[in-house]
């Protein structure tokens, strides 16, 4: 199947100004389920650009600008062919058929840092809540992570949100609303403290034949994927309820939210000569982005 992504950032300035080193982090994660047919990135004004990948094999991009500017404008374009149709393509190790189990020999030491959580004061909120899954005799593993998942999408309210900083899970447990970013986040702390190893993923849901789903196409997204051995990182969307596959598309995959920034750089100047963004996001299946 055949995916097209379209991600424009367009800032502009009241004068030309200084820009500061970018990271961009757009390009979408090659695998065996995944890979690019076409791609393009275009920057300006003048920069030099070169490639990285971070600690965790995400695919950086660096750009130094070479002049000043009133605008600045980034705009990717992918057409990647998904492979991974079928999410449940995988058997579990039996070991791991029932919570809680521990990791074996190297992924233990390799896991570690996805199994810490990284707001603890909110443990006892997220224990508390998870609570009635376990009531329910939902101590398998699989069915387990596939309950809490729906359950977010059902019961909890979605919403974009225009703030920068992700929602803490405990904010998002006593509110029942956030943003993908949020519910990612929430679904990813569950985990670790259920002693298993998650990270938080940054990328694109698609929508088929440009229709508009009820999760927005015309932004990033975001989801959770659990180590499960046997199986890999499976992703996990508590946004649609559903494993991520097919209409998903991983760009980033980090330890904590903040990681996964998909452009972060500033200017020299005072706050008061930037003038405001536009962001255009367009990821649908089959065709070519415009």
């Amino acid at each position: 199947m055949l995916l097209t992504i379209l991600h424009d950032n367009v800032y502009r300035y009241a004068r030309p100004v200084e820009l500061t080193r970018h990271r961009l982090m757009l390009r979408p994660a090659e695998s065996h389920g995944l890979q690019i047919r076409s791609e393009s990135l275009e920057i300006h004004p003048a920069h030099r650009l070169s490639w990285e990948h971070d600690v965790f094999w995400n695919s950086v991009a660096q750009v130094s600008f070479t002049e000043k500017a009133e605008v600045l404008r980034i705009t990717s374009r992918y057409t990647v062919e998904q492979f991974n149709i079928n999410p449940f393509n995988f058997v579990l190790e039996i070991y791991t058929n029932d919570l809680p189990f521990d990791y074996r020999g190297d992924d233990a030491d390799d896991l570690a840092p996805y199994l810490q959580p990284q707001y603890p004061q909110d443990r006892p909120a997220i224990l508390e809540w998870l609570k009635p899954f376990h009531a329910r005799g939902r101590g398998r593993t699989l069915e387990f992570l596939l309950a809490l998942n729906e359950f977010i999408a059902a019961q909890f309210s979605y919403g974009a949100r225009e703030e920068e900083n992700i929602q803490l899970p405990g904010e998002t447990l006593a509110s029942r609303a956030g943003s993908c970013r949020d519910f990612a986040l929430l679904f990813m702390e569950a985990a670790r403290h259920m002693g298993l190893a998650a990270r938080f993923v940054s990328g694109y849901l698609c929508s088929m034949d440009n229709a508009k789903p009820d999760v927005a196409s015309d932004a990033t997204h975001a989801w959770t994927e659990i180590y499960l051995p046997g199986g890999g990182w499976i992703g996990f969307d508590p946004t649609c309820g559903t494993l991520a596959a097919g209409l998903h598309v991983r760009v980033a995959a980090v330890r904590n939210p903040a990681q996964a920034t998909p452009i972060r750089g500033s200017y020299l100047g005072d706050a008061s000569l930037f003038l405001g963004m536009d962001v255009t996001v367009q990821a649908h299946a089959g065709g070519s982005p415009d």
